[in-house]
């Protein structure tokens, strides 16, 4: 069986068990949903933005954001004034078994391009209007997840370097470390300890950190402080929080350990690193280029 909900204009919704059906689920300007155990959900963000408050840590979805969640990750969303967010709820299997047997479906979150984007949206219209039309199946399901799947081509493509005998065993640790890299990624104000993730993803520490490794070409602890660098940068270019702010926002107890460790990684400390790419993005806007983008019926 199939439901379909709408919350909108502020409301709050706590999505009941829909047993061994799906449902859709769209939300929208300032309002809220509650995501039961047990139900593993994706979402895309149509329009604006949506936050995400789950297992895995707390994420900001903006428009061509996609996300793919596990079944114990209990998310809660709110949108924005503008954001637009759409997704569906499945409690019938477990994520891996979702797609096809070529296909399973992988935890994380990535970009869509606007086709992209366009295509999911539509497939998931045609959801509610299949089952409409045939209550009871789930094939309507199909085209949406197959979509899914190929937009995470790019994490399938990982599957070989797991470890494991079989295919499925391949992909069962790949879903697993997916987890693991999600929460780092959602846990950039903090030092995650790597016995955290090996917990996450059910793995003995030692197997666990070897794993990551092979996969993504970096330990946990690399990873994890690449992303607090990156969130650092990010915030030296969009906001006006001082450089020690930064540093505690992005999980360094010291200034003095920012310091070091945003230079080595980017070659430059935070305060030249925030006046180049401030003169970087002035200089886009007054460029020529630039200009005839922002007034395209402008004579040059």
């Amino acid at each position: 069986m199939h439901s379909a909900q709408w919350v909108d204009r502020g409301l709050q919704f706590k999505i009941p068990l829909v047993g061994e059906g799906t449902s859709s689920i769209g939300i929208s300007r300032m309002s809220s949903v509650q995501v039961p155990p047990g139900v593993s959900t994706l979402w895309m963000q149509v329009r604006g933005s949506t936050g995400v408050c789950a297992r895995e840590g707390q994420f900001r979805m903006r428009r061509g954001d996609w996300m793919v969640l596990e079944r114990d990750s209990r998310p809660v969303l709110q949108a924005d004034r503008t954001g637009i967010c759409v997704g569906l709820c499945l409690s019938s299997e477990p994520l891996g078994a979702l797609g096809t047997g070529e296909a399973p479906l992988f935890p994380g979150r990535g970009r869509m391009s606007g086709s992209d984007l366009q295509i999911a949206v539509r497939l998931w219209r045609q959801i509610g209007y299949a089952a409409e039309s045939n209550p009871g199946t789930g094939g309507y399901l199909r085209p949406l997840l197959l979509h899914m799947a190929d937009l995470q081509r790019g994490i399938a493509a990982q599957v070989h370097l797991c470890p494991g005998r079989s295919l499925g065993r391949k992909r069962h640790v790949l879903a697993r470390l997916q987890r693991a890299r999600l929460f780092l990624e959602g846990h950039t104000d903090r030092v995650v300890r790597i016995g955290e993730l090996a917990d996450l993803a059910s793995l003995s520490y030692w197997y666990f950190s070897k794993a990551f490794q092979v996969v993504y070409g970096e330990s946990p602890q690399a990873c994890g402080a690449r992303l607090r660098l990156e969130l650092a940068a990010q915030l030296l270019h969009d906001s006006d929080m001082t450089v020690g702010e930064i540093a505690a926002a992005s999980g360094f107890e010291h200034a003095g350990s920012f310091a070091r460790a945003f230079r080595a990684h980017f070659g430059a400390c935070a305060t030249d690193y925030r006046e180049s790419s401030c003169n970087f993005t002035a200089n886009s806007a007054h460029s020529p280029r630039a200009s005839r983008e922002a007034h395209p019926h402008a004579v040059p």
